[in-house]
């Protein structure tokens, strides 16, 4: 097989091969594979990159999380797929160099001199005159003021018919062609040697496999390790603070392998600043890096976009995680049955317990030292909306920010409502719900701190809290005493008789008595002790009194009776509030609005408890934060290849979009005895308003012609 001179055609070999060829360096089928990356790039965009299965499933459901992974699009880069549509843009892309090189070299280095005279009258910027010289001395004279412009100039005399002048410039026009399309090339190349292809061969060729069970990074096998001489890769390592670590993860869709690499980091300081919103403002790592074959010890700081270079790997501050975080938790009971108990833990890790014939495995997900949240919007703040707190979320509803009619100039104020704690409760089928609870109470605006416990069921789905309000030593324990004095009957029954006695008329014994009784059954009913039904879904608090409300009251006396009941129900529970201090020793709460505002949160507190799905709430009384640094480290040799690719395709599309070929030719032949007469033709690749100028100028220079004559 063999390629013609002109770059046309493939003249000889078999008609498959000729076939091949041509596809293959078509305009037409590069710009299909081209288009075909660009959508696979969207996709790979869009759509989150080496994400557990389980994500995509929660996400997008099985049938599409199961075709995202048949079709590699969780890991587009490193798809077999793209990876061979690279490699046929390449082989595509040389092939029409190959093919169009040797014409395009060959028409720089051609006048075209042999044009025909005729032939010049066929073109649309073409001039005539009569000069005043002989044609040879013409020729000279127009020869070198065209190579004094820039032009590249040959004479050719005709012997007995006249003399040709034939110049060319912007030959840079063609070479930026050669340019754009060998950037392609390079820029592919140093994509392919960079990407996955090199780590994916050493599992294909080299007996390396990917990793997908668990445990210590030391533990690992070698035939899931690269060594440190690998020619290419880009992986993750996390060092915490005062730690080492010379092995990165490298992320696979099905699995991992670890990265060798010739030296360690040790991370001496982790810095974060914040801006006031609460968002990483400056995170940077003071490390040493430690070379595993010479010991030497070298110093560096490594900040976002001031990466450190040592041995050809480039390490990147690329985000910062807990470096295993000691936590205490004390467990608040939320279920009469549950007793107090207390928990170390580490970040990371987790804990068995024991509740009665449970066994529940408690694992410390988050230490959040820094919770920034926005008080000023109280329609749609964070944590004011609404009385229900089983419903109230921490973030804004994204529905309320759509559309210009939501947009509120409400100044947002930004307060850190402290510590949280991350955990989740795993039941022994491995089923898990997640929690979120602050250390500290927090003033939502109403005057009364609460601490806030947030639980959600899914992942993807938003935290829901439990305002419980803080006594007047900034604990829960006046909510607890006052919630275990409720599940108390004795003390119920002496709380009633206390409302009973303030509230009833002496002179009407009959009235006191349907007193104690309504306030009996609605504190039973409130506290959980009495059902309204056998078959009744509530648990008590405040749906058990609906219920009740519902089942025995006409719906026509409802508003009336429910108001009654609900006011005979708060002056009974206040009885009961003081009476769990008593028994505490503490003195009786005054009947003020301080007073008032902690018993409303308190009854809505222990209304939505029954809700609570866990026996018992976890509450950080302790920490001490280790931060971590995740760096991305990177040997990437193509690196160089494709920024020469960028800057040849910088040249390449400036030449072929701002520098115009341009070829001329003037006819000279004698007239009269000592004159001679000229015709010349200007051509130009992309005729424009300069070209037209350019070609006014050259031939009044060329032919002293003022104005072009009457054709």
């Amino acid at each position: 097989m063999s390629v013609s001179t002109h770059g046309l055609r493939v003249r000889r070999g078999p008609p498959a091969i000729r076939a091949g060829v041509e596809l293959f360096s078509s305009m037409r089928f590069a710009i299909a594979l081209l288009t075909i990356i660009c959508v696979a790039s969207i996709i790979g965009t869009v759509l989150k990159q080496h994400e557990p299965i389980g994500n995509y499933i929660n996400q997008f459901g099985p049938f599409w999380a199961a075709l995202f992974r048949a079709a590699r699009l969780d890991a587009i880069y490193s798809a077999w797929w793209f990876l061979l549509i690279l490699l046929f843009l390449v082989i595509s892309t040389s092939l029409c160099i190959a093919r169009n090189t040797p014409h395009i070299l060959k028409d720089l280095k051609t006048f075209k001199e042999d044009i025909r005279a005729q032939s010049l009258k066929a073109f649309g910027q073409r001039a005539a005159a009569t000069l005043g010289e002989a044609p040879e001395a013409a020729a000279q004279r127009i020869g070198q003021l065209l190579a004094g412009g820039g032009w590249k100039v040959k004479l050719q005399h005709r012997e007995g018919a006249g003399w040709m002048v034939a110049a060319r410039a912007g030959g840079a026009h063609k070479l930026g062609y050669i340019a754009a399309h060998s950037a392609i090339v390079l820029i592919c190349i140093g994509g392919l040697f960079d990407g996955d292809l090199v780590v994916r061969a050493q599992t294909w060729f080299n007996g390396k496999s990917v990793f997908t069970g668990g445990g210590m990074i030391a533990d690992v096998p070698a035939e899931h390790r690269l060594s440190p001489s690998n020619p290419t890769f880009r992986g993750n390592i996390l060092v915490p603070e005062g730690g080492r670590s010379s092995v990165a993860i490298l992320n696979q869709s099905d699995g991992v392998l670890l990265q060798e690499l010739p030296f360690s980091i040790e991370l001496k300081k982790f810095i974060v600043d914040y801006y006031s919103t609460g968002m990483p403002k400056l995170f940077a790592s003071e490390v040493v890096l430690h070379d595993r074959e010479t010991g030497a010890e070298v110093p560096a700081r490594i900040e976002v976009n001031h990466p450190a270079s040592y041995k050809g790997v480039e390490i990147y501050q690329s985000s910062f995680d807990d470096g295993g975080s000691t936590v205490k938790l004390k467990a608040v009971p939320m279920a009469a049955a549950t007793k107090p108990f207390e928990l170390e833990g580490t970040i990371g890790g987790s804990s068995e317990i024991t509740n009665g014939s449970d066994k529940l495995t408690l694992e410390y997900v988050a230490l959040r030292v820094i919770n920034v949240e926005n008080f000023g919007d109280e329609a749609n703040g964070p944590m004011t909306s609404g009385a229900d707190v089983r419903k109230v979320d921490l973030q804004h509803s994204l529905e309320s920010r759509l559309g210009a009619a939501n947009k509120t100039n409400k100044p947002k104020v930004l307060r850190n409502i402290g510590p949280s704690i991350g955990y989740k409760l795993r039941d022994a089928a491995g089923q898990a719900r997640e929690y979120q609870n602050y250390m500290v109470p927090v003033d939502t605006g109403d005057g009364q701190p609460v601490f806030l416990l947030g639980m959600r069921e899914r992942p993807e789905d938003p935290f829901r809290y439990l305002r419980v309000p803080a006594d007047e030593n900034g604990s829960m324990d006046g909510f607890i005493r006052m919630r275990d004095a409720l599940g108390d009957e004795a003390l119920r029954a002496r709380a009633v008789e206390r409302y009973v006695a303030r509230a009833s008329d002496p002179q009407r014994p009959e009235l006191g008595e349907q007193l104690r009784a309504s306030a009996t059954r609605a504190l039973a009913l409130f506290a959980g002790t009495e059902r309204v039904k056998a078959d009744a879904t509530s648990k008590g608090g405040w749906q058990a009194i609906a219920e009740f409300m519902e089942i025995n009251v006409p719906e026509a006396e409802r508003a009336r009776a429910g108001a009654v009941l609900v006011r005979i129900l708060n002056e009974v529970l206040f009885e009961v509030l003081n009476l769990s201090r008593e028994r505490a020793g503490l003195a009786a709460l005054p009947g003020d609005d301080k007073s008032q505002a902690f018993l409303t949160q308190a009854v809505l507190a222990m209304s939505d408890a029954h809700f609570y799905p866990a026996p018992f709430a976890m509450m950080m009384t302790d920490f001490k934060q280790v931060q971590a640094s995740v760096f991305q480290v990177a040997r990437a040799p193509g690196k160089s290849v494709v920024y020469l690719g960028c800057l040849l395709l910088i040249i390449g599309i400036f030449a072929m979009l701002y520098v115009r070929e341009r070829r001329l030719w003037v006819w000279l032949v004698p007239e009269g005895a000592d004159g001679s007469g000229a015709t010349m033709a200007f051509s130009v690749n992309r005729r424009t308003m300069d070209s037209d100028r350019e070609f006014d100028n050259l031939k009044n220079k060329l032919l002293a012609l003022e104005k072009e004559p009457a054709p």
